[in-house]
């Protein structure tokens, strides 16, 4: 399994969508300076900027607070 901080997370998600930051800061609302933090682990993701985050870039929150989560296929099979 790879490693993978939720700041990473939130950076690589962005970059796959080919956004800056400035984008991401413009839809959400979140500074830039902000935005840069957490890619860089400097600062906490927090429930609702996670929300906020997830929402511009079209993913669930739990993609962004849980990266790298290795869910067993029987966990989730009917």
């Amino acid at each position: 399994m790879i490693d993978i901080s939720i700041g990473e997370s939130v950076r690589i998600i962005r970059e796959l969508q080919e956004m800056s930051q400035n984008q991401l800061a413009k839809i959400t609302g979140i500074p830039q300076a902000t935005i840069s933090a957490i890619e860089n682990n400097r600062i906490n993701l927090g429930v609702e900027r996670a929300k906020m985050l997830a929402k511009a870039l079209k993913v669930h929150p739990a993609v962004l607070v849980f990266p790298g989560w290795n869910i067993e296929k029987e966990a989730y099979a009917a």
